[in-house]
């Protein structure tokens, strides 16, 4: 089986070619990435990729079996017509199955819903296409709230809109173990799955950073529209929207979703505790 995973070289992208390699082999995996210099370090075949270039798309899919497409980061419009670009490059090639990596939010009324719409168009576009496929629905990383503690440390807690609702988050380890099974085992065929760990609230979110860091934060909640406005500040406009409109979502329950992670990756995903429990002695260490 020769699988090609997408986007290579990035962060998600770089952690389901190691748990692919890790269950076939380094020679049965091949990397896409739009700068192959950026996934050497790999130790698989490069080749390059580029979702707007459908001739590059062809010849890079040639004599491959299982396609991974990582979601691309474009705006949602380009981001649908990139997407069967993909699509329709495995067909040429013979490709016999592609699995996406999706997202989980609100379809109708944030900021983000206009993304998430255009994941659920590829979706669709993929269980029309004739080839076997899987679905993984991606909850939040859960990463860069750990990258950013020292900023929440630093502005005393945890702000957002988000309120008491729930958020399914997960870790790109997991995400990557997940990906690697349904890639690999043809019995996920047909099947669509929420990928994260155990919902939980912003409080909880704080508390475990609290636990991991030994800080003292606390979680503060504002209305959607004085969290948007702060993002924008910061962030300009169409990237503070969509970062208002994520946690909008979750504040309306869009993240808080029946988890299928144990069905997909034939193991339980791993407790916060456990996650957490293992940043505090990695911080004692130190």
């Amino acid at each position: 089986m020769k699988v090609a995973i997408t986007a290579a070289s990035g962060k998600l992208g770089t952690e389901i070619v190691e748990a692919t390699a890790a269950l076939l082999s380094n020679e049965n995996v091949i990397g896409l990435a739009r700068s192959p210099e950026k996934a050497k370090h790999l130790n698989i075949e490069i080749r390059p990729v580029n979702y707007n270039d459908k001739e590059v798309l062809v010849k890079s899919l040639q004599s491959v079996d299982v396609v991974l497409l990582v979601s691309g980061i474009d705006v949602p419009d380009k981001r649908i017509e990139q997407h069967r670009n993909v699509i329709q490059a495995a067909k040429e090639n013979g490709v016999r199955k592609i699995v996406y990596t999706s997202i989980q939010g609100a379809k109708e009324n944030t900021a983000f819903s206009p993304i998430v719409q255009s994941n659920r168009q590829t979706e669709q576009d993929i269980r029309n296409s004739e080839m076997d496929w899987v679905i993984g629905r991606n909850g939040i990383y859960i990463e860069p709230d750990i990258e950013y503690v020292d900023v929440y440390e630093e502005k005393g807690g945890i702000v957002n809109c988000a309120g008491s609702g729930k958020c399914g988050y997960t870790t790109r380890p997991e995400l990557a173990y997940a990906y690697a099974r349904m890639i690999t085992d043809d019995e996920h065929n047909g099947r669509t799955y929420n990928l994260h760990g155990e919902a939980i609230t912003q409080r909880q979110l704080a508390e475990y950073l609290n636990y991991a860091f030994s800080t003292t934060l606390t979680y503060t909640s504002t209305s959607v529209e004085e969290f948007r406005q702060d993002r924008i500040d910061e962030l300009g406009e169409f990237l503070g929207s969509i970062i208002a409109g994520i946690y909008q979502g979750i504040r309306e329950g869009a993240f808080d979703n029946p988890s299928h992670y144990a069905e997909a990756a034939g193991k339980g995903h791993a407790s916060w505790q456990e996650f957490f429990d293992a940043i505090r002695a990695n911080e004692s260490s130190v």
